[in-house]
């Protein structure tokens, strides 16, 4: 059981603003304009990373992999001011794994014959589709390694974790990921970002920023035809140390893209961190699990004001439509 190996043609990457910060939106589209000028076949990863394969790209620049990734870096620098971790490798696992050790402005190439040398070391939860449970049944095991999988016997790992699974385990602790880059593939989530101009103490202005992030993904969600299933929100706050971030998602009870139920679950996350009064530099908010709206199923509530609040919403995204997006907008935000 084996698989052919190619050359380090598959680059994750990861984007990272200089000073810190994922980019906006706007500035995600252009990075992802810019890998298309080198290959058609790149996979978006909202909101700061993506997967293409440049296999034709190396031929066609007559580069390595470590020379295409630099030149890639110096474009994303030069016209976004953004520094690119890249992780290079035959298949896309094994570019997310090199990309995860990559520093900003830096290239980890795994060359397709170093990749046993690359994952020996790695952990057990270092591989795709190993979380924490399996990572804990492996290690009692004794196979906490990838090494150590993969010199398991194929029965042995299909015995503790399954026939396919076992299977799946075995191939990719061998290095083989037979998953492919899927070009224009539908984003798994979107993201928006409100940067403060200085450190924010005000709660009340934190909330303004995050009614302004849920309006923005609120109309981006309707306006694709998708929904999400829950949110994610990230606080960038002084510390002792200079600056840190807490993440923290929760999921909606049904998927949704109205703009009120994007607000009142950002709030509830907001306010369950407790910063007081932390001093806030910039709050990210991120839609996850999007899915086709027309295949989300919505219960009915034969409430007068949730169906009028929704039908306000149908005409204020058909004015931002025709008249720009601050045609129509909360008045807590206009004042």
């Amino acid at each position: 059981m084996s698989a052919e190996r190619v050359p380090a043609g598959v680059f994750c990457l990861r984007f990272r603003r200089v000073g810190g910060g994922p980019p906006d939106s706007v500035g995600y589209e252009g990075l992802l304009a810019l890998l298309g000028a080198f290959t058609p076949v790149v996979e978006a990863a909202p909101p700061d990373g993506a997967l293409a394969d440049v296999r034709g790209a190396l031929r066609y620049f007559g580069q390595d992999a470590a020379g295409l990734a630099g030149l890639i870096r110096v474009r994303a620098l030069a016209l976004h001011g953004v520094d690119c971790a890249i992780g290079a490798a035959e298949n896309p696992m094994l570019a997310r794994m090199a990309a995860r050790q990559a520093a900003p402005g830096t290239a980890v190439v795994v060359p397709d014959d170093k990749v046993a040398d690359f994952l020996v070391d790695k952990p057990a939860a270092a591989l795709d589709g190993v979380g924490t449970a399996t990572a804990r049944t492996l290690c009692g095991y004794g196979l906490d390694s990838v090494g150590r999988i993969a010199s398991a016997p194929l029965a042995t790992l299909q015995r503790i974790t399954g026939a396919r699974s076992g299977r799946e385990l075995w191939e990719r602790a061998h290095g083989i990921d037979r998953t492919q880059v899927v070009p224009n593939a539908a984003a798994r989530s979107m993201a928006a970002e409100h940067a403060f101009s200085r450190d924010e103490l005000d709660p009340d202005r934190q909330r303004r920023a995050l009614v302004s992030l849920t309006e923005e993904l609120g109309t981006r969600l309707r306006g694709e035809g998708q929904v999400c299933r829950s949110l994610a929100l990230s606080v960038r706050y002084a510390d002792r140390t200079g600056y840190a971030t807490l993440t923290r998602s929760r999921a909606f009870r049904e998927p949704t893209a109205h703009s009120a139920a994007l607000t009142g679950l950002a709030y509830r996350i907001h306010d369950s961190f407790g910063l007081q009064r932390a001093r806030v530099r910039g709050i990210a908010l991120r839609a996850e699990g999007l899915a086709d709206a027309e295949r989300a199923s919505r219960q009915l509530t034969f409430d007068p004001a949730d169906e009028r609040a929704h039908r306000i919403e149908e005409v204020a995204d058909r004015l931002r439509a025709r008249f720009g997006p601050r045609a129509v907008m909360p008045g807590r935000l206009a004042a």
